[in-house]
């Protein structure tokens, strides 16, 4: 994922939604594709789009309004008409949402860097949206190996019965899972999928294609509702001392995110990584590669432009890795 288009003008935000289109979309779900490259070539669409603050132009906040104020699963020549009918309600809903995907899959992937930690480990999530990933211990995950499947059975105190698949090339599965003895998040807005508009949102930023994750979605809270995490709301930087103060004695702290350093300032990006390494905690880092520099810079021969992020523990870089857990893949250095 690249940084928002929060300046630039429309040059910049049409290559964001081509990139979107092209690289993001492409490999997992037609219809986004056509969907990207129509907002592309839609000059009124876009010119639209630059009323709204920088944080609120993403193709994936404005699709997933669009879907949820009726917009059919149709090609965009088709859907377009639709969009613009409801354009003031779609846009409140992108002031008012955020891109808040909360994907367990992508436990398949961190758990390659929390299968290194010795436990018992107190787990805190930044961006937590409505805390599916803080159960990384409660599914059976497949990774796919050249040897054959290799499974990693839940061992949490909550478990589900659904398998999530991940395949992997050049990166060992991982054997085990610390303990975790308390689990925790912060998010602007954390999601309570009691809440029906909750639940809708969040279903609404499944993308078309990729179905198969609302099963997850269920799962997942079915999970919360057995064991609640403790979610609080607010700004990731200011509420991280208190989480941080809760982790109970004996217990090693261990500080995880996935696509969410991406929403905040290069300044802001700084401040949370020197909040981190100033508490002694451990680090599990799933980002874009330039949403971080100083992984970047240990990684000069990786593709700038190729869709997934970049898995880390510490600040070393693992592996890079599917936008939704998909599959883990060995490094070019």
């Amino acid at each position: 994922m690249r940084d928002i288009p929060a300046d630039g003008g429309l040059d910049r935000l049409r290559e964001h939604f081509r990139h979107f289109a092209e690289v993001e979309a492409a490999p997992v779900s037609v219809l986004y594709e056509d969907w990207g490259l129509g907002v592309a070539a839609d000059d009124e669409i876009l010119e639209r789009l630059l009323a709204l603050p920088g944080d609120k132009r993403q193709a994936n906040l404005l699709f997933a309004a669009a879907r949820l104020h009726g917009t059919p699963l149709k090609p965009w020549s088709d859907a377009r008409a639709q969009v613009l009918a409801r354009w003031h309600d779609v846009v409140e809903t992108m002031r008012l949402r955020r891109t808040q995907t909360n994907e367990p899959g992508r436990n398949a992937v961190t758990n390659l860097a929390l299968s290194r930690i010795e436990g018992p480990v107190a787990l805190i999530e930044v961006g937590a949206s409505a805390g599916l990933c803080l159960y990384p211990d409660a599914w059976t995950f497949r990774y796919g190996t050249p040897e054959g499947p290799v499974e990693l059975v839940p061992r949490g105190p909550v478990t589900t019965d659904l398998e999530i698949d991940c395949g992997l090339e050049g990166v060992d599965p991982p054997e085990a899972l610390p303990e975790i003895v308390w689990r925790g998040g912060v998010d602007l807005n954390p999601l309570d999928l009691t809440r029906e508009e909750d639940l809708a949102w969040l279903e609404m930023l499944v993308w078309p294609g990729m179905e198969h994750r609302l099963e997850r979605i269920d799962a997942g809270a079915q999970l919360i509702s057995a064991r609640q995490p403790e979610l609080v709301g607010g700004d990731l930087n200011a509420e991280l001392p208190d989480l941080l103060a809760r982790v109970p004695a004996g217990a090693t702290p261990v500080v995880m995110h996935s696509a969410v350093l991406v929403y905040l300032s290069p300044e802001e990006r700084r401040r949370f990584v020197e909040q981190v390494r100033a508490a002694g905690a451990r680090w599990i880092s799933n980002e874009g590669i330039g949403v971080l520099p100083e992984i970047a810079e240990q990684l000069p021969e990786e593709d700038r432009d190729a869709t997934g992020f970049i898995l880390a523990l510490d600040g070393e870089p693992i592996a890079r890795t599917g936008p939704h857990g998909q599959y883990a893949r060995q490094l070019v250095r």
